[in-house]
């Protein structure tokens, strides 16, 4: 139609005349009005014109590339096994085995086996224990060595450290946990809870989160044994049996919780007042370390005094003892010893001869200094 368009127009064709090979013009239909076409001029030599792009070229003509289908083929490698000679590209293929066949198969075995091994075969360490479950559903324990199970999905195994101990510090890092004392005070308390596992079975399917678990139980444990002491015993003497009540309460719960878990201890790092009235409770700590000290002072000098007292009166029963068997002798010894006690703390001599006062103020003049000899020559 576009050929017939032209005609009419009387432009010639961009796709040549559409001659046959002999050079004969080809009817043309005539136009509406009866005539017939005029005639076009002579078509241009084979290969100086414009060709259809989408007609393959004729051969010896290299200006045109090349259809399609020839792309493909030069891509894919032909579809008639033409390889590299027909299409100019190269196609890839796998490597064969000696004997022609392919390696695929090989390969899928080689897989195959490397993922049962994997899967079947489990190495547990002597600190460990396995649990084996079947389509999710518990099937065994295994202990440490090498075990053998069906291959996963069927059958796959956990393996859990149930030897080592395991440290939970509460609060984590630098945090506050106020407690209340038995007194109504506050005290800022950390702590140390060790624990490991005693069955793995329970410790897998009973609770949800036993780490958790253990913490929550910790904390309402220490609350609980913090609220039946005083301060000064949670800040004090008190601390190891506040411990141990914490661990007994703890394995408590959680056994009644088929936990499968083993409390080996509780370790309280800090006992301190809270952060804000830290300044006033030193004041109360000084206080009472005065009173105490005071209070230590007073107990030492009255055991003091007892002590006294009671060698005194030990020593009086032998004297005692002594004046049954010869009181005359006794009596005038104690006399003697009085008297010796009494004047040797004053400064009087008392002499009882005839003829020599009663007094002489001999202590006095032992006390005078001597004259200076020196002196007394100057004077002269």
């Amino acid at each position: 139609m576009s050929r017939i368009g032209l005609a009419m127009a009387g432009k010639k064709s961009p796709w040549g005349t559409g001659e046959t090979g002999s050079g004969e013009p080809s009817g043309e239909p005539a136009d509406e009005g009866g005539e017939p076409a005029p005639e076009s001029p002579p078509p241009p030599p084979r290969g100086n014109g414009p060709r259809n792009p989408w007609l393959p070229p004729s051969s010896g003509d290299g200006r045109r590339g090349q259809t399609l289908e020839d792309l493909f083929k030069r891509r894919g490698g032909g579809s008639g096994g033409g390889g590299s000679g027909s299409g100019g590209g190269s196609s890839f293929r796998l490597p064969q085995r000696p004997d022609g066949g392919s390696w695929v198969p090989v390969a899928i075995g080689l897989v195959a086996l490397i993922w049962l091994g994997a899967t079947m075969i489990h190495r547990v360490s002597p600190q460990e224990k396995g649990i084996v479950t079947t389509f999710g559903a518990y099937s065994r324990t295994i202990d440490s060595g090498v075990s053998v199970t069906l291959p996963w999905p069927i059958q796959a195994v956990t393996v859990e450290d149930v030897t080592s101990i395991r440290r939970d510090s509460i609060p984590e890092g630098d945090g506050e946990r106020l407690m209340l004392t038995g007194d109504q005070n506050l005290v800022d308390l950390t702590y140390l809870v060790r624990w490991n596992i005693k069955d793995l079975k329970l410790y897998t399917f009973q609770l949800a989160e036993p780490d958790a678990t253990v913490k929550e139980v910790a904390e309402a444990a220490m609350r609980q044994s913090i609220a039946e002491v005083t301060l000064n015993d949670a800040m004090g003497s008190g601390r190891a049996s506040i411990e141990a009540n914490v661990r007994e309460r703890m394995q408590r719960i959680l056994d009644a919780y088929r936990s499968g878990v083993k409390i080996q201890g509780v370790e309280i790092k800090k006992t301190d007042p809270p952060a804000k009235v830290v300044d006033a409770f030193k004041e109360v700590l000084a206080a009472q370390q005065d009173a105490q000290s005071d209070i230590n002072r007073a107990e030492a000098y009255a055991q003091q005094i007892t002590q006294r007292a009671q060698g005194e009166a030990t020593a009086f029963d032998k004297v005692y003892e002594q004046y049954k068997l010869a009181p005359e002798v006794t009596r005038r010894r104690m006399y003697y010893d009085t008297m010796e006690r009494v004047l040797s703390k004053t400064d009087k001599v008392i002499v009882e001869t005839q003829g020599v006062m009663s007094y002489l103020p001999l202590p006095g003049i032992k006390q005078t200094p001597p004259a200076d000899p020196a002196a007394n020559g100057e004077r002269r």
